[in-house]
């Protein structure tokens, strides 16, 4: 691969280098990274879409560490959680449609503070950050993570030692 300067930025072009290529630079002088084009964001738009819940592991024991009365918690735990999701670039709209139609929307911009709600209606300020492939959020009460494994969305959050992980089909 060969790097060409042109006026708007680095353009990358594809070349097979012959063998006296590699024979005229000493392994000294070899440098891959100088040739070799940025990583491209493979997640770019993998949020993006409408996702139910298909498992839930350690869902009564998170909900019982928030605090969320054992009713609800029963009404709940076989729901299908729908997730909505869309995004523009680093800009997302996350909307999560719960038991009896509740809906919490948080809209945020990845690396800027922004208004966020919980369920229970709690309003707080957080930064969405994104970590490798994963969105990561501090709640009040428990750290949150999103991230797109085989084309499923997997959420975690945790609280201490006590584990939710959501795993979600895109429909």
């Amino acid at each position: 691969m060969q790097m060409r300067e042109v006026a708007r930025g680095a353009q990358y072009i594809n070349r097979e280098p012959t063998q006296s290529q590699y024979l005229a630079l000493p392994s000294a002088c070899l440098s891959i990274s100088a040739l070799t084009p940025p990583p491209t964001n493979t997640t770019k738009m993998a949020f993006a879409g409408r996702w139910e819940t298909e498992t839930q592991e350690g869902y009564d024991a998170f909900c019982k560490l928030l605090g969320i009365p054992d009713d609800i918690i029963e009404k709940g735990r076989d729901y299908k959680l729908i997730t909505e999701v869309t995004q523009d670039g680093n800009t997302f709209s996350w909307t999560q449609i719960y038991p009896t139609n509740a809906k919490v929307t948080n809209n945020f911009t990845v690396g800027k503070e922004c208004d966020m709600e919980t369920i229970g209606g709690k309003k707080f300020k957080a930064t969405v950050q994104m970590e490798g492939s994963k969105l990561c959020v501090t709640f009040p009460n428990y750290h949150h993570t999103s991230e797109i494994c085989g084309g499923k969305l997997v959420e975690t959050s945790k609280a201490g030692s006590v584990v939710l992980k959501r795993t979600s089909k895109k429909l």
